[in-house]
């Protein structure tokens, strides 16, 4: 079960798809169960509303949507919070020790953006940069919890995301700070779909990109040095996290950053992927 919205930007329309062992998919509506993927879908228990509709066989079947444009499976979240150098390798070529606790930033929900949208480079940038990362999707509100088991039940599902990061605005040097060079409009594509929990195991997961087609990063979330349990719990103890909003849980090792590979230019394609979770694509171009 993967959970879409379809639809050009500010019209999508929420949609559940099911693929069968021989590839073929099928597309149906959701709109007799909500009119879209938000919050408050999420935290009345909306998934398992979607699993027993598909089960009774009474949503209505899309024919055209493999037509149509994807966009972020979960509407925009009131909060996405970013997690940095997550994976050790990823840690050493920052040139970082790995942390003890959760490093944490906010992004913009503006940063939003759909799997296969085009991604602006900005305009003074020179240093662009890719980051394939598992995104979790928080279902039900989390505020202070007990522990992992209560960080646990409060993920409704997964998604893939690419933190397109503009390196010489983050780091050290002419006032580089994170909130800069991760706030960028279009620098958090989500999708192509929302795979619920329950159907899969968030904590060992195959990560991948790759730049103009040539390999970049591959790992696993088993590398994580903090798993996505304990990443809700810790940013619960410092935020209210609701309904609908995404934890980015950080990028392993096989970016520009690293100094093996050169940074991102306009005419660049970008594809990340998650396993399970869909690969994205992205073209990028300068902005204006």
């Amino acid at each position: 079960m993967r959970i879409m919205r379809l639809g050009e930007p500010g019209q999508e329309q929420p949609a559940v798809m099911l693929a069968a062992a021989d590839g073929s998919r099928q597309y149906f509506s959701l709109l007799p169960l909500t009119g879209d993927v938000d919050g408050a879908f999420l935290a009345s228990g909306g998934l398992d509303k979607v699993r027993d509709a598909l089960a009774a066989g009474t949503l209505p079947v899309l024919d055209s949507a493999e037509s149509v444009r994807v966009g972020a499976p979960v509407a925009r979240p009131g909060t996405v919070v970013g997690i940095g150098m997550n994976y050790a390798a990823h840690a050493a070529e920052s040139g970082a020790a790995p942390p003890e606790i959760p490093v944490v930033f906010l992004k913009p929900s503006n940063t939003v953006a759909g799997p296969y949208d085009p991604a602006a480079v900005p305009p003074r940038s020179n240093k662009y940069d890719w980051e394939v990362e598992l995104g979790i999707v928080i279902g039900r509100e989390a505020s202070y919890l007990g522990g992992k088991e209560e960080a646990a039940a409060c993920i409704a599902g997964y998604v893939t995301a690419n933190d397109l990061s503009e390196r010489e605005y983050q780091l050290p040097g002419a006032a580089g700070q994170w909130t800069k060079g991760k706030t960028l409009p279009g620098s958090t594509p989500l999708g192509p779909w929302l795979v619920p929990a329950a159907d899969i195991n968030g904590g060992n997961l195959q990560l991948r990109s790759w730049v103009n087609g040539e390999p970049r990063q591959d790992s696993t979330t088993s590398q994580l040095i903090f798993d996505a349990p304990t990443l809700v719990h810790h940013c619960s103890q410092y935020m209210r996290l609701e309904p609908g909003d995404v934890i980015l849980t950080g990028t392993p090792e096989g970016v520009a950053l690293s100094g093996r590979f050169p940074y991102l230019q306009p005419g660049d394609v970008v594809e990340v992927e998650v396993e399970g979770l869909g690969r994205q694509r992205q073209e990028l171009f300068r902005a204006n």
